[in-house]
């Protein structure tokens, strides 16, 4: 499932990102890169161990708590802490995978079932820059709003078309779901939605309990926690 959640920051939470970045100092994104994508991979990152960089993932997390979208489509078990990077003047990051795992200080892990970007530039700041994810159907081209984000399997071959002009920000992390598969993350979602839409549109009817024990039930049968 590839998703857009729109406004996921707010234009405040916003500028003090784009305020805290534009003095951060940048290092060589290759340096969480596996050896695969290393070879493909030209942007800036900021290094995790820095306080802003925390600081700016701690506020990226607690907006994310209170994402319904998000929850519902992602239902996270563990979220790796936000990581930041940045595209210049003909930057790009080539066809790769995400690697399986992510390692957390202190040697526990996160499986990386779900990948995310966060945009913190606005569209017309710069050319190029998209993120292109491919699927059975060909390659979606992504490039939105600043604020908005989108989630994509990280099993997906993906690339970041080269800048043209300006530059790009932007966080991006991965999720551990409770739920392993794409396809059983999906159904649950296209559930969850229509649950939510019935009960919008015929309040009180009881397809919307049936349709609740049905979720919740599959919801027990797939989680692992």
């Amino acid at each position: 499932m590839l998703l857009h959640i729109p406004s996921v920051l707010t234009p405040d939470q916003i500028q003090h990102c784009r305020s805290v970045l534009q003095n951060a100092n940048w290092a060589d994104g290759r340096m969480t890169a596996g050896y695969q994508s290393a070879q493909v991979k030209d942007n800036r990152q900021l290094p995790e161990d820095l306080p802003e960089a925390k600081a700016l993932g701690d506020m990226i997390l607690t907006a994310l708590q209170g994402s319904a979208l998000f929850i519902a489509a992602a239902l996270p078990l563990k979220v790796y802490p936000p990581l930041f990077n940045r595209y210049e003047a003909d930057m790009s990051f080539g066809n790769h995978v995400d690697n399986a795992l992510r390692y957390l200080p202190g040697g526990s892990r996160v499986r990386t079932d779900i990948s995310a970007t966060l945009f913190l530039s606005a569209p017309e700041d710069y050319d190029g820059g998209e993120l292109l994810i491919d699927d059975t159907y060909g390659a979606h081209k992504v490039k939105l709003p600043a604020g908005d984000m989108v989630l994509y399997p990280a099993t997906s071959l993906h690339r970041v078309a080269p800048i043209t002009r300006g530059a790009r920000t932007a966080a991006f992390f991965w999720i551990q779901s409770m739920v392993r598969t794409d396809m059983q993350r999906t159904l649950l979602f296209d559930l969850d939605m229509a649950i939510g839409q019935v009960s919008k549109e015929l309040p009180g009817h009881a397809s919307a309990v049936s349709l609740t024990a049905c979720y919740h039930n599959l919801l027990r049968l797939w989680a692992e926690t």
